[in-house]
């Protein structure tokens, strides 16, 4: 899976060579609000959980992953797109309804660039994949992410208690068919 540079921004998969990266986006208390309250994630953390699970749900030739969203004029690491597919640590994944998120450092929060880079993996996934729906997830009090949901033709469809190996949190669901 290749995702083409958008106006503003070039994409790559991210690999455990990108720790530091991952680190250093986790260590902002407003990145991590709602996420886990706010809390820094610590080198252990990333190293021993964020790694692991990371390499466990990239796939290159499927595109999953977390695709490191970088400043094409100063090469600057601002962020990262994840995709994979929706439940994928459950027993029941679904390859076809691709779960869509993202985390990108607070100075470059409101330029539009998790928009431009979420479009444009979004429609990479469309043109290359038989994907047949996109899903998001978010903390329903994250109005930011919501957004970005919205403006990429997502459409809410619930709220529920979602259980994650790493902690179980109350989500609102967006989604997009195609």
């Amino acid at each position: 899976m290749k995702i083409e540079n958008s106006q503003r921004l070039s994409y790559e998969l991210m690999t455990k060579n990108d720790a530091d990266l991952l680190f250093q986006l986790d260590q902002d208390p407003e990145v991590m609000r709602y996420i886990n309250g706010g809390k820094a994630n610590s080198r252990a953390y990333i190293e021993n959980i964020y790694i692991p699970r990371l390499e466990g749900f990239t796939n290159h030739k499927k595109g999953w992953g977390l695709w490191k969203v970088t400043l094409m004029d100063s090469k600057k690491f601002i962020g990262w797109i994840l995709v994979r597919p929706m439940d994928f640590f459950s027993n029941a994944p679904q390859p076809n309804n691709l779960e869509i998120g993202w985390r990108f450092m607070q100075k470059f929060w409101g330029s539009g660039y998790a928009t431009e880079a979420a479009k444009t993996i979004k429609e990479a996934f469309i043109k290359q994949c038989a994907i047949k729906q996109f899903t998001a997830i978010a903390d329903a009090n994250n109005i930011g992410s919501i957004n970005i949901m919205k403006k990429l033709d997502m459409s809410f469809v619930k709220k529920e208690f979602q259980q994650d190996p790493l902690g179980d949190i109350n989500v609102v669901y967006y989604q997009v068919l195609l």
